[in-house]
């Protein structure tokens, strides 16, 4: 467990007391809270520049069976065979 200490105005800190936004398990939700919607946010703006480029051309069933050889022997090697 990590102790954080911040510093508020006085006026702000008695408000956020009053309120309960002070209790460590508050303060615990809030953060999480921020964090998903960061996260999300994050999550957004990848999808969207996702979107934007050209997708990519569709594999042939001769890249399709080299790929899978290529894996299939890279487990081997990773597997002492």
């Amino acid at each position: 467990m990590t102790t954080v200490q911040i510093t508020l105005p006085d006026a702000l800190a008695q408000e956020a007391a009053n309120a309960g936004l002070l209790a460590p398990e508050e303060i615990e939700r809030i953060l999480r809270e921020r964090l998903r919607s960061e996260r999300i946010e994050r999550l957004k703006a990848a999808r969207s520049a996702l979107a934007t480029q050209q997708p990519l051309p569709p594999m042939t069933p001769e890249e399709i069976s080299a790929e899978i050889e290529a894996y299939r022997s890279g487990q081997r090697c990773a597997a002492g065979s």
